[in-house]
């Protein structure tokens, strides 16, 4: 996992329209996320975007990578909070095709110490879901 930037934007892009209604069902409601006639080029938009924003430390978006960087699997967002109680708003999404939707379960799995291990949170909210970070250390 590493910083996204706007050179992934055609994996990126693969990856998101590949997967667009499983991305849908999870964003299109609270970000409207990804249209359905997105382009390349707002996609390149979009990743510029967020490689400035992890510049300037205010977000930061995390592409997932397979081993050999020939594909993106998938995306970490950790935002600012929008819930009153958390620390930081953390939104993810793997591949479902090709991958036999396995890959985000597991994703799911190394987020949370990932978090609790290498942010300065106690609590989150993760896909929509307050965690706390805290009780998974002591469990």
């Amino acid at each position: 996992m590493r910083s996204i930037t706007i050179h992934d934007a055609f994996k990126d892009f693969d990856a998101v329209m590949s997967n667009r209604q499983h991305l849908w069902d999870r964003f299109g409601e609270i970000w409207g996320w990804p249209p359905e006639d997105m382009t390349i080029e707002q996609n390149i938009v979009d990743l510029g975007w967020h490689q400035k924003e992890f510049q300037l430390r205010s977000s930061f978006d995390f592409a997932v990578m397979s081993l050999d960087e020939k594909r993106l699997l998938g995306c970490v967002y950790v935002d600012p909070p929008c819930e009153t109680g958390t620390d930081a708003d953390i939104w993810f999404w793997a591949r479902q095709d090709k991958v036999d939707g396995v890959l985000e379960p597991d994703l799911r799995k190394f987020l949370i110490p990932w978090l609790s291990q290498n942010w300065p949170f106690s609590s989150v909210t993760l896909n929509g879901e307050v965690r706390h970070l805290k009780d998974v250390e002591a469990s």
